[in-house]
């Protein structure tokens, strides 16, 4: 078992920025994906950003796009969600996710793995 711990989540104006990290103390991401997935009060999870830790490739939602970037560090072992113009249609509990082998990165059913959330408020 994957232990996933984020930190970053808080409290935002509208148009200001967050930068989230999520990292597993004792395991290397090897050959993983990982992904950045929301939640908002009486919503479905839904998919945010994804990045191959191979290659690097990097996958947004359309609302994401041009706002938020999706990052790796190898070194540190931390997967990155820098948020920028953030809105308050963002407000939600952001978790990570992590698994290996998966056909599509940005499916949630497809994570085995998943840290306990971080929550991200924007007023507005």
């Amino acid at each position: 078992q994957v232990q996933l711990v984020e930190s970053g989540g808080g409290l935002v104006q509208a148009g200001g920025s967050l930068r989230l990290s999520c990292t597993a103390p004792g395991h290397t991401f090897g050959s993983y994906g990982m992904g950045w997935f929301r939640q908002a009060p009486g919503k479905e999870r839904e998919f945010v950003a994804a990045i191959s830790w191979t290659d690097g490739r990097t996958y947004y939602a359309d609302s994401a796009k041009g706002r938020f970037t999706v990052s790796r560090d190898n070194a540190k072992n931390t997967v990155y969600l820098q948020m920028n113009s953030l809105k308050p249609e963002d407000t939600a509990v952001y978790y990570c996710a992590a698994d290996s082998g998966m056909i599509s990165i940005i499916d949630r059913w497809q994570y085995t793995h998943w840290g306990q959330g971080t929550q991200v408020t924007v007023s507005s």
